[in-house]
């Protein structure tokens, strides 16, 4: 008979466990684990592939931040320009039912926002604005009572500068696209 000594080593379902710290999100709980196994089957490899897993998901989420919310240019600023061009028509299509059912048009963008049902799909938050600090409203201004401007503040968050979007002109409807705001606003 031989003698054969018990394995001390990890095995194959450590690295499996370890192998899955490479999963997205969730494989940060699975490295923990590997690397708690590695310390104790004394494996170097186990806790290194652990880590290895730990550390990509951190990178793979911190690039995906840079690229959605720092980096300037590309194809994530297409998209949210995009996107604000889209709000923006939603929010003239409220600016003129709200001055369909009252008469006149809102004072402000946060009557308009306060006269939206709950839960409406209506965004006067300017998406182009990328910003901790809190929501930031579109540029909205009535210019007499039968006109009024919309437009964002752009990326920058100065206005009349050359990254404003500006909504696409309707036609029938008070909204004036084109209109020049006086500097300083």
């Amino acid at each position: 008979m031989e003698n054969k000594e018990k394995q001390k080593g990890p095995g194959c379902l450590g690295f499996v466990i370890g192998g899955m710290s490479f999963i997205p999100l969730i494989g940060v709980v699975f490295g923990i684990v590997a690397i708690i196994w590695g310390f104790k089957a004394k494996s170097t490899k186990l806790k290194l592939v652990g880590l290895c897993g730990i550390s990509f998901t951190f990178i793979l989420y911190g690039t995906l931040a840079y690229l959605g919310f720092v980096q300037e240019g590309g194809v994530y600023d297409d998209l949210r320009s995009e996107l604000v061009k889209v709000q923006l028509t939603s929010a003239v299509q409220a600016i003129e039912l709200y001055k369909v059912q009252n008469g006149v048009y809102p004072t402000s963008l946060e009557v308009l926002q306060n006269s939206l049902p709950q839960g409406s799909l209506v965004s006067l938050n300017d998406a182009a604005q990328v910003s901790v600090t809190g929501d930031t409203q579109y540029y909205y201004v009535v210019i007499d009572e039968n006109h009024y401007h919309i437009r964002s503040y752009g990326r920058d968050g100065v206005i009349n500068t050359l990254d404003d979007i500006l909504p696409t002109p309707i036609e029938n409807v008070g909204l004036i696209a084109d209109y020049q705001v006086e500097n300083g606003l």
